[in-house]
């Protein structure tokens, strides 16, 4: 009964693609190619993702702080 309980939500968390933009529904994303007026070539893709690299690592780096109880981080090399 256990195990069970523990492969339905690891199926459910897995069911999605993982592509070069994050976790999607669709394994290819549609993307947006076009040319402005003055020629060059534009290409947007992964507005369709479910969760993208971007997102997962702020949300990491926020458990992150959170675990670790840092009240301020440094910019740069200046304390």
């Amino acid at each position: 009964m256990y195990k069970y309980l523990l492969i339905i939500p690891a199926l459910l968390i897995f069911s999605g693609c993982v592509n070069k933009h994050g976790l999607s529904i669709k394994y290819y994303s549609e993307c947006d190619e076009y040319y402005d007026l003055q020629g060059y070539y534009h290409k947007n893709c992964g507005d369709d993702d479910v969760v993208t690299y971007k997102t997962m690592k702020k949300e990491a780096q926020k458990a992150i702080d959170y675990v670790m109880d840092e009240e301020e981080k440094p910019k740069g090399n200046v304390y």
